[in-house]
């Protein structure tokens, strides 16, 4: 077997919050962001946070969503 699958079969023993983990760390190795994108991303995500829990917002279920984007389709 190759290293690569090799690996593979021993992440696939992992918990899903242990793969996740890995995948992070593959990808911030693998791709380097950019530092002012990412502040603008999480300011972004932090004002719809409060925003949602002052009520500034109404959440919209998943099914819903789903439902609206299968009929566009």
């Amino acid at each position: 077997m190759s290293a690569e699958l090799d690996l593979a079969l021993e992440i696939e023993k992992l918990q899903p919050v242990e793969r996740v983990r890995i995948i992070d760390r593959v990808i911030k190795g693998t791709i380097n962001p950019d530092p002012e994108i990412e502040k603008i991303w999480v300011n972004e995500a932090s004002a719809r946070w409060q925003a949602f829990e002052r009520g500034d917002v109404e959440p919209v279920p998943y099914a819903k969503v789903m439902s609206r984007y299968r009929q566009k389709r």
